[in-house]
Parts: structure tokens; C-alpha cells; sequence
């Protein structure tokens, strides 16, 4: 670990492609590992833990500022153990180190730049500092370290038993009622920060939250609440006809710097488009509205094209930066358009363009360059040129087609193309809900290769899972996000497929996660395994965020689990954990919106639909053509009584459909209205 400037560091062993764009560095960094934390220990030297990920724009800016800077580089390497982390393989280093910074700082984000004692405690921290701040900082710490150890020290212990502190689960009393009242009086805190103009929430930059909108659209329908649904559709249109959708090529990108959902953060992230194809399939369940079905369609054409391996599974990212004309890395280069090149490309279709996209001051961004975004419907644009409706799809699809062969010419984002067990299976759950909705066969085909994926290649022999897949090599023992999303997925190919292989598997995960992941006293989830080499603090992960909580989800996973295999402890235990949370679920709804529809399935009638008979198949088809949030589906062609939740319910020559709960039947039915009705009920 000497000062020695290199052009070639340890990271080049790697396989993330966060940590190879930092592989010629002149910093000496290295990848985390027990080894090298045992390193510092002996040499008693500072740890510096810079965290980002690939498709980090101000983690680029940070490096070619810094990182490649000899001088920098000088710094860093005599007084620092320099340590870089690919947040998406090692979330449960980022958790900690995130949570010290939001301690010491009071805000957070990426990258993520901690320095650490030699044991690994945290005494400094910031993102992104431009060169001269950062090369300062560097100084000062090096200095106080040399002469004052004793206050970095006496400072660290106190950071500590902060982040302690933050970790423990607040007790709550066991008779809280889980009930209506509470949900509504989450939601009428919650509603306050609504933005009834643009969708979404009162601030920028605005983030698309989809689990938010899951639970807002459920229970806007449960309810019969027409003001909530109407302004989840006002949101779900405005994400949709702004600017963070890609217009041209199908997907999402990951947030909006403004409030209008316009101008986005390029970066297009699977975990975002995964479960946003689920949101757009459910609204359309129940809405039918034609544009929602557009939007998925275009999304997985993209998911398929860009972020697809042949062996399944799905890559993770592309980078919000691309190379200019210039040859220069710049934000947004491969989307965003001038209003020169779309003249040319258009002629005279331009000025229909032009005022359906927005091609002025409006849609304009920065530099003359302009990015997609609708204001009106398809049928108001025909109207102002007098055109049909007809015409109009034709014209959009030829625009499409012309602009994304332009675009293609173009230098592509990079690719971050590691596949991680969660979000793959985030995106076989968006597979199912699309293939549920619109009931195209290639869906359930693309899922259940995935799955196949994940049994295949990051499933051990021991029955754990690994996190993350690259250069056909598996690595990294999985977290509880991986289980909790694999589970999930699972038992909705079990509801499509009625293959017993599926619950089965989710079982066997479920009882691997209790084992090896669950803390009985607490009542709550550790996100990483206690097969793991320990962290400064073990972390938990309650609260949900632009992905639910691991915690919110193997709630949910136990709750229907509970009632496919007849398993009660499995629901006290989903009951639990939700009271371990209320308390900040009431007054921070938003940040628990996957616990709030756990909430629902005990406070709401929850149903299991269960068919059996020769005809199960069509049924089921016809069932998921319906939005039925309160319910699970079981089904079955052939006498099956290996399962309670089938056990003397099948009738010879019949295919009959019972609604229950709690394993109590109403009077079967052979019609599949009468099911959604008294689903309703």
C-alpha cells in the first residue's frame, strides 16, 4: 500500500464495471474485502471507502476531477488505504457508510466518500467535493489523524453508538391496531405533499416512487376514493408524457431534476423500469386506458434490447452519459435533440412534431437542445391540425422508427452489465404483471427464463442465493433483498403457471431467510446474513424507497405464503414485523408505502381465489384481465391435495372457481364476473 502512482491498480481483477472504470486510476485503489480491511489495522492507517456505481453521473465528474489526478492520486496514496465499492454489489457497505453520512451531514447521495478509522469507524464524510475541497480535506484529516488521534477516536465512538441507535427497531405496543382508521390517517398526512398540477409530490428533483403509486392505487380502488385515483392517474400520465419517459426508445430514466417530470437524470436503471412496466400493467387492469399499454410495451422492447443477456437475466444499468459530437462525455448526449436535426430529419412533419414533443420553450433544456415531452392527448393534437386519430399512430410510429435509427448512430451509453439476483427478479415480477395484463405468451416465456437464471446460476448448493452475476461468474453472498424479491417472484409464477416447482422454491428461500437473516427478539430482518463477515454496524432496511423495503416485502411474502400453505406462524410473524413500524408509517407514509399495503391485506377482506378443473387455465387468464389487489390465486387442473389450500375442491368435469378467506369458502362459482364480484365485496 505505498505511494506509488500506478496505471494500472488492483481493481483491474475486478469484475463490476463500476470498479473497472476506476481499474487506471493513478489512484492505488482496491476492492473490499476482509483482507485488506485487515491491512489497515496492521499498518494503522486511515481507510478512505469512496462508493458510486456505474451509471453515477457526478460519480464520473468526481473522477476525472479527482481520481485522475496525479496530485490527487499523491495524497490519497501516502496517507490512505483507498478503498472503491460498487453500491449495487455491496448495498450492505453502502447502508452503513450512507448512514453515517447522513448523521454527520444531515443529507447523502452518491458518491458516497467516507474516511474511516483503521477499524473500519467512520469519521468524515461527503459526496461529491470539487478538486481543490476535496485535495484540502485530505490535508486536514491526514494532519488531525497524525496529531490529535485521540479526538478522531473519541469522535468516532460517539458516531458509532449513533448509528447503533438509528439501527434498533422502536418497540411497539403489541395491541396497536392495524386498522382502517390508521391507514387513513397515514394518508391524510401523506396527501399534503401531493402535487394535484404535475403528479407526484410538492419538490424537484422528482422521483417516480412506484411502490407510492402501487399502494395509492389500491387503495383508491378499495375504497372507492375517486379524488386519490384520479390524481394517481394525473401522476402515472405526467411521468408518462414527460420527459423521463424516452419517448423514442422505450424506458424510463431514473428521477427528474424539475418538477414537471421534463428534463431527467439520463441514467436508466432496471429496477426502475421493472417495477414501473408492474405499475403502468396494474393501472391499465383497471383503468384500460390504451397509452398505459403503449408505455409497457415500449419499456420491455427496450428492456429486451438493451438490457438483456442471451442467458435471461438482465443487466443492471445504462449510464446517463454519453460521448458528444466532441468526443467528450456529457449528460443526456444520446437523447436529447436540436431543433437543426429534427428539422432535417422530419421536413415537413415538423411543426405536427414539433407540437406534440413540445419543441419549444417548454420542452427546451440547455444548449439548444431539447428533450421529449407531451402535454396533450393524442385526440386534442388531432384536432388542432385536423388530422384522424389513425393518422396521427401512423405518423408516431414513423417518427419513432426514423428517430431511433438516427439515434442508434450515435455513441451508446455504457452498459453496466453485471445482473444482481434482486432487480432480476424485480423485473420477472414486471414480466408477470405485463403478461397478467395484456396476456402475451412471450411475457411469461421471458420470466420464466430469468427464473430459470437465477435457479441455475445464483443458487446454491447450501439453498442460499448469490447477489451478483458477471463474466459467467457468480459472486457475493446474496441479502436479504434477494431472497425477499425472489420469493415475491416466485409466488406470482406459482399464480400464473400453477407449477408447485415455484412455491416450493419460495418456501425452501423463506426458511433459509428465518434462519439465517431474522432476528426473533427484534421482530425484524437483517439485511445481510449471519454468515457474514461483520460490518461496523449489522444493517437493517425498513424503510422503502425507490425500492421497497427487504423488510415491507418478506412481510408481504409471509402474509401470502401464510395463506397458500396454511402456515399460521408465517402470518403472525408478517404481523410482527408490521408493528414494529407503525409509529413512523403514520407520521412518514410516503417513506412506508409497501408497509401501508401489507396493512391493507390484514385490515381490508384479503381473498383466496381458488380454481380448480380442466378449464383452470382460461380462467385464470380471464381473472387477470381484472384489478384485484386483495387477493391470490391459486389454481390447479388436476385433483391436487398435496396442498391445503386445494384440498377437496375438486369436482370431476367441472372447473369451479371458490373466493375465500382464511381458508372459508363462498359457494363456488363457474364464472369468473361472480369471482371479481364478490372479490369487490
Amino acid at each position: 500500500m505505498s505511494s506509488k502512482i500506478n496505471t494500472n491498480n488492483l481493481l483491474s481483477k475486478e469484475t463490476s464495471p463500476y470498479l473497472l472504470q476506476h481499474a487506471n486510476n493513478p489512484v492505488n485503489w482496491v476492492g473490499w474485502s476482509s483482507k485488506v480491511l485487515n491491512k489497515a489495522k496492521e499498518d494503522n492507517k486511515l481507510i478512505l471507502i469512496s462508493i458510486g456505481y456505474a451509471a453515477c453521473h457526478w460519480c464520473h465528474v468526481m473522477e476525472h476531477e479527482s481520481f485522475e489526478d496525479i496530485s490527487v492520486a499523491e495524497v490519497m496514496n501516502a496517507n490512505f488505504i483507498n478503498i472503491k465499492v460498487d453500491r449495487e454489489e455491496r448495498p450492505d457497505v453502502d447502508q452503513v457508510y450512507m448512514k453515517a453520512l447522513q448523521l454527520m451531514t444531515g443529507q447523502g447521495g452518491w458518491p458516497l466518500n467516507i474516511v474511516a478509522l483503521p477499524d473500519g469507524r467512520p469519521i468524515w464524510g461527503a459526496t461529491y467535493l470539487p478538486k481543490k475541497q476535496w485535495k484540502g480535506s485530505l490535508h486536514q484529516l491526514t494532519d488531525l489523524y497524525r496529531s490529535n488521534p485521540e479526538h478522531m477516536i473519541t469522535y468516532a465512538e460517539k458516531l458509532s453508538k449513533g448509528m447503533a441507535q438509528v439501527s434498533l427497531v422502536t418497540k411497539t405496543d403489541s395491541n396497536t391496531d392495524i386498522s382502517k382508521a390508521f391507514l387513513k390517517d397515514s394518508l391524510k398526512t401523506w396527501s399534503n405533499q401531493f402535487d394535484y398540477t404535475y403528479g407526484g409530490t410538492q419538490r424537484s428533483p422528482k422521483f417516480m416512487m412506484p411502490n407510492n403509486y402501487q399502494f395509492l392505487l389500491r387503495y383508491a380502488h378499495q375504497t372507492k376514493d375517486k379524488s386519490l385515483l384520479d390524481y394517481v392517474i394525473l401522476t402515472l400520465n405526467k411521468i408518462s408524457y414527460g420527459g423521463v419517459y424516452d419517448h423514442i426508445g422505450g424506458g424510463f430514466s431514473r428521477y427528474a431534476v424539475d418538477s414537471k417530470w421534463h428534463v431527467p437524470h439520463f441514467e436508466k436503471m432496471l429496477y426502475d423500469n421493472a417495477q414501473l412496466v408492474s405499475l403502468y400493467s396494474k393501472a391499465y387492469t383497471l383503468t384500460k386506458d390504451p397509452w398505459y399499454k403503449i408505455v409497457v410495451t415500449n419499456t420491455l422492447n427496450f428492456i429486451e434490447t438493451e438490457l438483456t443477456r442471451d442467458n435471461g437475466s438482465f443487466y443492471s444499468s445504462l449510464d446517463a452519459d454519453s460521448l458528444n459530437t466532441e468526443g467528450k462525455l456529457e449528460e443526456g448526449a444520446f437523447y436529447v435533440w436540436t431543433k437543426t436535426e429534427l428539422k432535417s430529419l422530419l421536413n415537413e412533419d415538423y411543426p405536427l412534431f414539433q407540437a406534440y414533443y413540445n419543441i419549444n420553450e417548454y420542452g427546451h433544456w440547455e444548449h439548444n437542445n431539447y428533450v421529449l415531452i407531451r402535454t396533450k392527448s393524442n385526440s386534442e393534437i388531432a384536432n388542432d391540425f385536423s388530422i384522424t386519430l389513425s393518422t396521427l399512430d401512423e405518423k408516431l410510429i414513423s417518427w419513432k422508427a426514423l428517430l431511433n435509427n438516427n439515434r442508434q448512430k450515435r455513441a451508446q451509453p455504457r452498459l453496466d452489465d453485471k445482473s444482481l439476483t434482486s432487480w432480476n427478479a424485480l423485473m420477472i415480477n414486471g414480466y408477470i404483471d405485463a403478461y397478467k395484463a395484456f396476456q402475451i405468451n412471450d411475457y411469461l416465456e421471458i420470466a420464466l427464463k430469468a427464473s430459470n437464471f437465477i435457479l441455475d446460476k445464483m443458487l446454491q448448493k447450501d439453498g442460499s442465493l448469490t447477489h451478483s452475476y458477471n463474466k459467467n461468474e457468480a459472486k457475493i453472498n446474496g441479502y436479504l433483498e434477494d431472497y425477499a424479491f425472489t420469493i415475491e417472484a416466485f409466488i406470482s409464477l406459482f399464480e400464473v403457471t400453477f407449477n408447485s416447482k415455484w412455491l416450493s422454491k419460495a418456501e425452501e428461500l423463506t426458511t433459509y431467510a428465518l434462519k439465517h437473516f431474522y432476528d426473533e427478539e427484534q421482530h425484524i430482518f437483517y439485511f445481510n446474513s449471519n454468515l457474514d463477515d461483520a460490518l461496523v454496524t449489522r444493517p437493517i432496511e425498513q424503510q422503502d424507497n425507490v425500492i421497497p423495503a427487504s423488510n415491507s416485502t418478506m412481510a408481504k411474502n409471509l402474509f401470502k405464503l401464510s395463506h397458500l400453505l396454511g402456515i399460521k406462524s408465517y402470518k403472525e410473524i408478517a404481523e410482527q414485523q408490521l408493528k414494529t413500524v407503525l409509529q413512523d408509517a403514520k407520521t412518514y407514509a410516503s417513506g412506508y408505502s409497501n408497509w401501508l399495503d401489507v396493512i391493507m391485506n390484514f385490515s381490508f377482506p384479503y381473498h383466496e381465489i381458488v380454481i380448480t378443473g380442466k378449464n383452470a387455465s382460461n380462467y385464470v387468464k380471464d381473472l387477470n384481465l381484472n384489478y384485484i389487489p386483495n387477493s391470490i390465486t391459486a389454481a390447479t387442473e388436476k385433483e391436487n391435495n398435496d396442498l391445503l389450500i386445494f384440498k377437496n375442491r375438486y369436482v370431476d368435469e367441472q372447473t369451479l372457481i371458490y373466493v375465500c378467506k382464511d381458508n372459508t369458502c363462498n359457494v363456488p362459482t363457474d364464472k369468473v364476473s361472480s369471482a371479481v364480484t364478490q372479490c369487490l365485496e
